[in-house]
Formats: C-alpha cells, structure tokens, sequence
C-alpha cells in the first residue's frame, strides 16, 4: 500500500538492497527505472512509471566506481527532471571525491565543490547525505543540504556489546577526528586519546605517537571513513603496544578493498562497526549496521514538509 502518492524513491545501479530497505520502512514500492549500459559503456536510463508532479528521491552512494556511479546519479536526475517531477533530492549516504575538499598543494582542483556544482546543474534541488568527510562541503551547495550522523546507531551498538562505561577509551586515529571522537566519549562517558599519524603514501599508514593512556582499557576507535584499513590498523598495532586490551573500531562508511579486509582480518581489531552506506561494507570481523531506518525517516519528514533536525542529534 503506498501511503503517499506522490513520493517516489528510485535507485542506480550502487546500491538498490538499501534502496528496497529505505522503502520498506516508508510502506512503498520502489519506483520502476530501468538502468543499464550500451556495449561502448554509456549509462542509459528510463524511468518506467508515471512520476509528473511527483517528489523524487533517488538513492545512490557515490561509492567505487566513484565516476561511474556519480555518472549514473546525474543521468539519472536528468531523466527524473525530463519526467516532470515536482523535486528531486538526491540521496547520497556516502558522498565520493569527500577528501578533495580543499586545495593542499598548488595547481590541483577542489573536485568536491565540482561534483556539488554538477549536481546542482543537473537538476537536484536538495541532497540528503551522512557523515560528510568534511562538514563544510555542505556550503559548497547552494541548495538545502540534510547531513545526517550514524552515531546514534552506532553508539546504540556499542553499548549492546558493553562498552558504554569509562573502562573504555575512545580513540581518534588521527588529530583531523578529534571532534568526532570527543561527541563519541561524551555520549559514553569515557575519556579520550588521540594517535598521531604519518601517511607515507594512498595505503601506508604509520601510527607514531598515542596522546591520552589505554593501558589496561578497552579502546573503541572512531573514524568518518576506511577504504583501506591502514590507519585504524596502524593505530590498532600502537595502541596494543601501549597496553589497550580489547580493540574495537567503529566508521560510518566502511568502503573495504581486499587489502582492508586481509588487514583486519591481520590486526589486533577484533570488531570493525559500520553502517550499510555502501554495497562493500562487509567481511571478516565486520558487523554491519542498517541506517535504511534512519534515511527513511528523514525523507518522510522532508516529504511531508517537517522538521529533520532531531535526526541530527548524536
């Protein structure tokens, strides 16, 4: 039964199980939308149901392929907005190209502002999203954005498996989470530490020195993000030489190659949490936690004209 007639959630090809999940727990069908490729690779897509006047949104993480589906994404709000849709959100629980938010060497572009501006002229006229790598690409858009945070899921696991006490330590990884990790420990009540890295190149961490004392304490270590495990292993081997009993390690997005899943499976963590932003957020030692729930309230609210601030809270 569709309670809401005009509400239409369609998905690309990313990650359509969290799609059917967000509509599931709105009580409608997806949207029928055909997406696929030509043989040269070019996405072609055709929204299959009447959706003139109608309020879309369309689930897609920007996940790898990070160009192809960010590809797929502005097709897809073209096709949406040719159909005569009344307003297109984009809904994109895990937004790619995140970490070139800003220019840190000369002569280099900031593809983050670019992909908000692609969007924008395609179409989309609002985006909903979850723990932005750098909360500031939210002004990058000139469109209303909705960021939500997965703490609330994850700190309501946490506490599940018994580390809700102030036997335990939350860690940052790095000195850039520091903001991150302090909401952790204040929700907990526990102290925090921080871990000061060295990145020797795209997959090499080195972890030299821990600020805050794990010895004898649970750690639980927090972070937006990890697509190749290496600086929460490389924190995880510090502070196991400092003393830190159990190792626990928590991230919204967890974008896992075989090279992160074969390092997890190496390091000392014994439990990686994370949510189901993206498709490859599975493997040994990973629990996996829904957020279908928390985006589909969000968009029941924008749908019906409500306010979404409460979802902000952590």
């Amino acid at each position: 039964m569709n309670h809401f007639p005009s509400l239409h959630i369609l998905s690309g090809s990313a990650h359509p199980a969290l799609a059917d999940r967000i509509s599931e727990y709105l009580g409608v069908k997806r949207t029928d939308a055909t997406v696929t490729a030509f043989p040269d690779g070019e996405t072609f897509v055709k929204i299959n149901e009447n959706i003139r006047g109608g309020d879309v949104f369309i689930v897609q993480p920007t996940c790898p392929p990070s160009n192809h589906n960010i590809m797929e994404l502005l097709i897809m709000v073209d096709a949406v907005r040719r159909a005569s849709a009344e307003r297109i959100t984009a809904v994109i629980p895990f937004f790619g190209y995140a970490r070139q938010d800003r220019k840190e060497q000369s002569r280099v572009p900031i593809t983050a502002k670019l992909v908000a501006n692609l969007l924008t002229a395609a179409g989309v006229q609002r985006v909903l999203t979850v723990d932005l790598h750098a909360g500031q690409i939210q002004g990058f858009f000139d469109i209303p954005v909705d960021h939500l945070y997965a703490a609330p899921v994850i700190l309501k696991h946490v506490r599940e498996i018994g580390l809700g006490d102030d036997q335990v330590v939350v860690v940052s990884p790095d000195v850039g989470g520091i903001k991150m990790t302090h909401s952790f420990s204040k929700a907990l009540g526990s102290s925090f530490a921080i871990v000061a890295k060295h990145r020797t190149s795209a997959t090499e961490v080195e972890a030299h020195n821990l600020i805050g004392e794990v010895d004898g304490r649970d750690v639980l270590l927090i972070d937006d993000m990890t697509e190749t495990a290496g600086t929460l292993t490389a924190a995880a081997r510090l502070l196991k030489e400092r003393g830190a009993r159990r190792i626990y390690a928590a991230v919204s997005h967890a974008i896992l190659n075989e090279m992160a899943v074969k390092r997890l499976a190496e390091s000392p963590i014994e439990q990686l949490i994370c949510t189901d932003s993206v498709p490859m957020a599975k493997g040994e030692k990973v629990t996996t936690l829904g957020i279908a729930d928390l985006l589909g309230e969000a968009i029941r609210r924008i749908h019906g004209g409500e306010s979404v601030t409460s979802l902000f809270k952590v």
